[in-house]
């Protein structure tokens, strides 16, 4: 990358425009160098709505639905997206830091130049995304798929990947070598292309004995 992601709110270049949202997320609404703080949203509706220049902090989403919502240069910390629907989302030049994100559907959403640090993802759907300039860093990957997805200079560094899906995925400098851990559902074939250390092709040995037919029996 490199992008670089304040840890406070006061540290955004765009901190002192920012002014306190009120009230419900609209559809198609423009939200421009807004804070939303520490509020809760339940099953609300702002499809195709734009943030720019926006903070999320202590924000609870539930039940979201954000289709097609474009997020540019929007700085998150310490926030819930609980089963919300961001389906064909665009993300640009913004930062997740700390937050939880789970059973999100994000399926053939558009991501460039995204950090995530700090945070968990669980049952995130990811499929036919494409990620480009994104860093997972120090967080928890479980049950994310990238099934058919275009990975183009992702990493991971410090995170643990765990029941990751991979199948179909397009890799150009995805980088897993900094990847606590490796676990993948799918087998080996959606690696085709990614870049793993030794370590890991070792830990992944079995999985690609698997694949080939191999059988290895030590007498």
């Amino acid at each position: 990358m490199p992008l670089s992601v304040p840890d406070r709110l006061a540290d955004l270049p765009y901190a002192h425009l920012l002014r306190t949202h009120t009230g419900p997320l609209r559809a198609d609404e423009r939200y421009d160098t807004v804070h939303f703080e520490g509020g809760e949203y339940l099953d609300q509706s702002a499809g195709g709505a734009t943030f720019l220049e926006c903070a999320f902090t202590g924000v609870s989403l539930s039940g979201v639905k954000l289709r097609r919502a474009r997020f540019n240069e929007v700085w998150a910390r310490a926030g819930r997206w609980v089963a919300c629907e961001l389906v064909e989302s665009e993300w640009q030049d913004s930062a997740l830091v700390g937050g939880v994100l789970a059973g999100v559907a994000a399926h053939g959403s558009a991501l460039r130049r995204v950090v995530f640090r700090g945070c968990k993802l669980e049952a995130v759907n990811l499929r036919s995304a494409v990620l480009r300039d994104v860093v997972f860093e120090d967080c928890l990957l479980r049950d994310v798929d990238f099934g058919d997805a275009k990975l183009t200079d992702v990493s991971f560094p410090g995170s643990g990947l765990e029941e990751v899906r991979l199948r179909g995925a397009k890799h150009t400098r995805t980088d897993l070598r900094g990847a606590a851990t490796l676990g993948l559902t799918d087998g080996p074939e959606g690696l085709r292309g990614a870049l793993i250390s030794s370590p890991q092709l070792l830990e992944l040995a079995p999985q690609f004995a698997q694949a080939l037919g191999i059988t290895v029996q030590d007498r």
